[in-house]
């Protein structure tokens, strides 16, 4: 899309400094999917240490799929869901805790500047019997 700017504004100067007559060409953002579609990083906490966590979530047009943590110790997300007359997520996964004991994870947020590509989601984060919060950023 830079590039396409990039050449819009190229042209647009010619013209004006030839005195060429060209039509005006608007150029506007393409609707870009699903909300949470994307790469989201950021930490929770439930207390002073901050834990790293890094979800992808994907829209194939009827169902919102994803995973948390991408790599080894990744777990798929058994839910994903947005309410859109509050903007609030909620994502859920079956995972470890850090002595490698099963944990379910459970998230809940709110999502802000949501006209944002770099939108944020905060709020409560369960993981196991351990409640705290957490703070997402899309990349």
């Amino acid at each position: 899309m830079h590039r396409v700017v990039v050449a819009i504004a190229a042209v647009a100067w010619l013209a004006s400094a030839t005195g060429w007559r060209i039509p005006v060409v608007a150029v506007a953002h393409a609707q870009e999917g699903h909300p949470l579609t994307g790469t989201w990083a950021g930490d929770w906490s439930a207390g002073a240490e901050r834990t790293h966590v890094t979800l992808v979530v994907s829209w194939d047009g009827k169902t919102l799929t994803g995973i948390l943590n991408p790599g080894p110790d990744q777990a798929p997300l058994s839910a994903v869901s947005l309410d859109p007359a509050a903007w609030t997520a909620r994502f859920e996964a079956d995972t470890k805790d850090s002595a490698g004991r099963p944990a379910h994870v459970t998230a809940e947020g709110k999502l802000e500047d949501i006209a944002s590509y770099h939108r944020t989601i905060t709020g409560s984060w369960t993981q196991g019997t351990t409640k705290g919060t957490f703070k997402l950023t899309r990349d």
